[in-house]
Order: structure tokens, then sequence, then C-alpha cells
């Protein structure tokens, strides 16, 4: 898997990790019960501090996808869904997009530019 931040953005570096393991869950390369990489190795590779890497591992143990487990460091816990909220935005994004004669390519171009 690979881990990406990026130091320019507008989101923090916390959900930033916070994504990539998101993703390594959903896209099926972090399995349940696989461990993550700790901490200290992690932040390093990622020019971040490790209390940042920490605080993005509480906040996904906190959410129910990761479980810490003294001595074996941070394990998927469980697999990751769509947050609904995000669902239901870009169900009435879609929406509002064909109301305003905008196609499928429109508005991934649109999302594109915007991120």
């Amino acid at each position: 898997m690979k881990w990406a931040v990026d130091h320019s953005s507008r989101e923090s570096l916390a959900v930033q990790i916070m994504a990539c393991v998101r993703q390594g869950v959903a896209s099926g390369e972090l399995a349940v019960g696989e461990q993550l990489p700790p901490a200290a190795e992690l932040a390093p590779a990622l020019s971040v501090d490790r209390n940042t890497v920490l605080a993005a591992y509480r906040q996904l143990r906190d959410e129910g996808v990761l479980e810490f487990r003294r001595g074996r460091g941070a394990r998927v816990a469980s697999a990751v869904t769509e947050p609904a909220p995000v669902t239901e935005a870009a169900q009435a994004l879609v929406a509002v997009a064909r109301r305003h004669g905008l196609g499928r390519h429109d508005l991934l171009r649109l999302i594109e530019k915007l991120t």
C-alpha cells in the first residue's frame, strides 16, 4: 500500500493519513486483522510528526476502523463503508448537476478542478 500526504493541502496531515487507511481498507489492500505500520516508522516515511500518525490512528480507533492491542500495534478492526453523509451529498450534487444540464464528464471535471 502506498501512503502519501500532501504537505501543502488544506486538509490536515492526520486527516490525510486517515484517508489513506480508509482507502486501503475499502480497496482491499488492508484486510481486517492486518497490522498497520507503527507510527514510529510511518512518521519519518511521510515526513510528519509521530504524534500526527498517532492522532490519525486514535481517531480511526474511535470510529471503530482500527483496534489497538498492547504489544501488537494497530490493526484493522472492520471494513470501511462509505460515510452516509458523503453518499447523500454526492446524490444531491448529481441531482443538481442534472437539473442544470451537466453530464457525468462535466461533473467529474468540476470535482477534479476543485480537489
